[in-house]
């Protein structure tokens, strides 16, 4: 059984603005970036469980794609079977400030 996946709505922003980095450095990398990332999305509503738990009393865990230095920071609700992507962020930010 799946789990239902939504997005705080700054997650948008953030790939975009990640994704038209990549594309300005190499055509073609800022879509790789966002195949990766829809692939971990798709593996969070398959199996949210597997991430690094961040944080014990919330619930908070991170996956990363496999190419790029990013990770996907989200919280799984296990009552209702619910994953939240929280953020997409550069590896080297501070997780709980992003700077």
């Amino acid at each position: 059984m799946t789990w239902k996946v939504v997005f705080n709505p700054r997650v948008e922003d953030d790939v975009l603005q990640a994704a038209a980095w990549y594309e300005s450095k190499r055509p073609g990398l800022g879509d790789a970036l966002i195949d990766e990332l829809i692939a971990v999305w798709r593996s969070l509503g398959e199996n949210p469980l597997l991430g690094a738990r961040k944080h014990p009393s919330r619930n908070l865990r991170w996956r990363f794609p496999e190419r790029f230095p990013y990770r996907v920071l989200y919280e799984v609700d296990e009552v209702s079977r619910t994953v939240v992507v929280l953020a997409v962020l550069h590896a080297a930010r501070h997780p709980a400030t992003g700077a």
